[in-house]
């Protein structure tokens, strides 16, 4: 049987910006992407920390602290909200004994979301 699982997540983020007038998706900065093993284009499943909305999604490559929502979505969205942004995996039997998914902590966020951009 093929069990669906987390892949990874990245934890408390904050949205540094909404763009209702984008074609969807969630831009996430490649640095975050990197992290967590996400792919651009990858499906996403965003938790709204703050209204307890919850939408999927596609991952977009964004510059450095960025965390934007963008398209429709951006109505479940503000600017400064906590976002928890998960990535799911299909593994077959075997291999998802010792499966630990990715975790990106809010405290990495905020310490790649305070720096300054280069």
């Amino acid at each position: 049987m093929i069990r669906t699982l987390m892949k990874s997540k990245i934890h408390r983020a904050r949205v540094t910006r909404t763009d209702i007038n984008y074609n969807g998706s969630i831009t996430i900065d490649r640095g975050f992407c990197a992290k967590a093993d996400l792919l651009e284009h990858e499906k996403v499943d965003i938790y709204n920390v703050n209204t307890g909305a919850r939408f999927s999604t596609y991952v977009l490559y964004g510059d450095k602290g960025v965390i934007g929502v963008n398209g429709a979505a951006a109505r479940l969205a503000q600017k400064d909200d906590l976002v928890i942004i998960v990535s799911y995996a299909q593994y077959a039997p075997g291999e998802w004994a010792g499966h630990e998914p990715l975790v990106l902590t809010e405290e990495e966020c905020k310490k790649r979301q305070a720096a300054p951009a280069l």
